[in-house]
């Protein structure tokens, strides 16, 4: 535990070292970036912040426009509200920039409890990363980052990424802090949701295959491993079968080559459009009975409070309700089993024995009809893997073979 200095407004509490916001005591979930955004602002409290000196502070060296710096703004909006007596927060200065109106009140120390990591849940902080943007040949802007160093490793991106929010993620910065351990750890997100253009006027396969091209081009990366995991298995096995003299490995995990307009019976596609009506009238809304429905489908298996709320809070920040029914549809229209006997780079596919997103069938599909691809199941109902499971022990083994790590021998903590 440590003495830091904070900041009271309304109902809130915001810690200027351990990057904390409390509401009434309780912790709130905010992106870092929204956070960082939230501290200059409180700390010119009652002075107008200018939108050049926002960037600066918040993105040092970064080039990010106008229209994301909104969209930060508007998210802290939602998540701040207003207190009982109806007091707005955060005021736009027409052309200029914006001000954070609410009394500040700069606290005594607070004595701050740091609660112990979970056993093997991180490899240690996580490295710096790089924010860009890139824009595809019709017009749409992506947002890129780098993080770590060694050989190359590209993820393509699924439904749904934030490059910033994802950072500090119970669901996904083992993930991250793994990979980036041994590569140079290549992601984005793709058009309509995370830190990319919302505003898009279609999404299909060949455009998300579009958006990974034009990525990999900005990054200046000649050859690399792919990694493609649910939706992002898609697009990973169109580039490897366009490109495969980039591709040195492909990666597959909870993967399939049929979207959900091609597989299961009447009943399961009844599901996916009953489930695209409640996204479309509750995303975003963190509902009980939703929160708890979306989480779970994803991580049935030890879900937490904490992932629950990770969740809701993905929603509001990666993209809009209509936005998110539009790439799920986009995702049933996927169909691309003729192209896996076409697939000629090394290939290793994970598959979770109990899926409940991607059924186990299309994992034993893409390892029989990628030419010399090897299966490895995983014991976990899981669609993406948590760090304290055995089922992701087996994946950062396997992975590590597969990849040629010095260490792959050995397990890691993750």
């Amino acid at each position: 535990m440590k003495a830091e200095h904070s900041y009271g407004f309304g109902r809130y509490r915001l810690d200027a070292e351990e990057r904390v916001l409390l509401r009434e005591g309780q912790p709130v979930t905010l992106p870092p970036k929204d956070l960082e955004t939230l501290l200059v602002l409180v700390e010119k409290a009652g002075h107008i912040v200018e939108k050049e000196e926002l960037l600066e502070k918040v993105w040092p060296r970064v080039f990010i426009g106008e229209g994301n710096l909104a969209r930060h703004i508007f998210n802290l909006r939602r998540v701040l509200g207003g207190d009982m007596d109806g007091l707005n927060y955060i005021e736009t200065i027409p052309k200029r920039g914006y001000r954070f109106v609410a009394p500040v009140t700069k606290l005594a120390p607070v004595t701050v409890f740091q609660e112990k990591a979970h056993e093997g849940e991180a490899l240690g902080p996580l490295p710096r990363q790089e924010i860009r943007f890139c824009t595809t040949s019709d017009g749409v802007r992506i947002a890129w980052a780098s993080c770590g160093s060694g050989p190359p490793l590209v993820k393509a991106a699924n439904w749904l990424n934030h490059l910033d929010f994802e950072w500090e993620s119970p669901i996904f910065k083992h993930w991250m802090a793994q990979l980036a351990r041994h590569h140079r750890l290549i992601r984005y997100d793709e058009r309509g949701n995370g830190l990319s253009d919302w505003d898009v006027a279609d999404m299909c396969l060949d455009l998300w295959v579009h958006d990974l091209e034009t990525v990999v081009d900005s990054a200046g990366v000649e050859q690399f491993a792919l990694i493609g995991i649910s939706q992002g298995g898609a697009v990973a096995i169109s580039y490897a079968v366009r490109h495969p003299e980039r591709v040195s490995h492909l990666i597959l995990h909870g993967a399939f080559s049929r979207g959900g307009d091609f597989r299961g019976g009447p009943e399961e596609l009844e599901e996916r459009r009953a489930l695209q009506t409640l996204i479309r009238l509750d995303w975003g809304k963190s509902l009980p009975g939703f929160s708890e429905l979306f989480a779970k489908r994803f991580v049935p298996e030890n879900t937490s409070l904490e992932h629950q709320k990770w969740w809701d809070d993905l929603q509001r920040v990666s993209t809009s309700p209509g936005n998110a029914v539009r790439i799920m549809k986009a995702c049933d229209e996927i169909n691309v089993r003729s192209l896996l006997p076409s697939v000629s780079v090394p290939t290793i596919v994970f598959q979770c024995d109990r899926d409940q997103i991607v059924p186990p069938e299309e994992g034993r599909i893409l390892a029989a009809e990628i030419p010399n691809a090897r299966l490895v199941p995983l014991s976990s109902a899981n669609h993406i893997l948590l760090a304290d499971e055995p089922a992701w022990k087996v994946f950062v083994q396997e992975l590590g073979r597969f990849l040629g790590w010095p260490d792959a021998a050995q397990w890691l903590r993750c």
